[in-house]
């Protein structure tokens, strides 16, 4: 079997397996651990060397060929990731401790988020795809003591993010809306907005984004090309004339990269 047949056979697989398992979440965690271990399996799948390289040598027909079952995939793990997300906030809920290679990966990807443009206690942060265990939040709030906003279109996520906020970030200043961003009392004043790679629009959003912010706004989008693509939605091209790429953070071991944005007038 050649390699773009294999590649095919395991997004297959993968696939298969995504679909049965976000069919079967019911609002426990009656499935967590059968999750749980597909996507830390997807996560190394994604970032192995040896799948990067085998990527790379397919040839564009083969390629379009896959762009279907790709699509695909990538909508459905992120539907898994979503799912596993609740399940983290419902075990903790519980009181069970639980972290897996999934999340570990996320958290420690954080404090470069920004690259330079550090955020500070004066900061006013705009997570875009907060979820139901909002680690972003909590962490850019712990460790820097900035405002931060996150928002998400789930109601379930809001309310699971809100009660872990609760229990792990009490006193801190963290506020999640299922809210739109043209509608978002801090749209405006945000100085870092971040975006989750899993957001599907969230480079229209982006456009979107452009009158309603400050001039000194700087937006971290999360991503995946190539490889990372079959876990997150990929990087595209913006407005010059309203967007200009600063900065690129590529991290080979991790499930996504980032890239930085500032408003073209102040980037000149």
């Amino acid at each position: 079997m050649n390699r773009p047949e294999q590649l095919h056979q395991q997004l297959t697989a993968f696939l298969e397996r995504f679909t049965h398992l976000a069919d079967r979440y019911d609002g426990t965690i009656h499935y967590s651990s059968e999750l749980e271990t597909i996507i830390d399996e997807y996560s190394t799948f994604i970032t192995d060397e040896r799948n990067k390289e085998a990527w790379e040598q397919i040839e564009q027909p083969i390629a379009n060929q896959l762009n279907q079952l790709v699509e695909n995939v990538r909508k459905s793990s992120a539907i898994c990731v979503a799912i596993m997300e609740k399940y983290r906030a419902l075990k903790l809920l519980k009181g069970i401790d639980d972290k897996t290679d999934y999340f570990q990966n996320i958290e420690s990807c954080i404090e470069e988020e920004f690259g330079s443009f550090q955020v500070t206690v004066d900061s006013k942060v705009l997570m875009v795809g907060s979820g139901s265990f909002p680690m972003t939040p909590l962490l850019i709030a712990k460790r820097t003591g900035a405002e931060v906003v996150g928002i998400d279109i789930d109601e379930e996520a809001i309310e699971l993010g809100r009660s872990v906020v609760e229990r792990l970030g009490s006193g801190l200043s963290i506020r999640l809306e299922k809210e739109f961003v043209e509608r978002l009392d801090m749209t405006k004043d945000a100085t870092h907005i971040i975006f989750s790679s899993t957001v599907a629009n969230k480079y229209d959003l982006l456009e979107q984004l452009h009158p309603l912010t400050n001039d000194q706004v700087i937006v971290a989008m999360r991503y995946g090309n190539q490889m990372k693509s079959l876990f997150n939605y990929p990087m595209r091209e913006v407005d010059q004339r309203k967007w200009r790429l600063i900065e690129t953070i590529l991290r080979p071991e991790h499930v996504f990269d980032i890239a930085l944005y500032k408003k073209a007038s102040a980037a000149c």
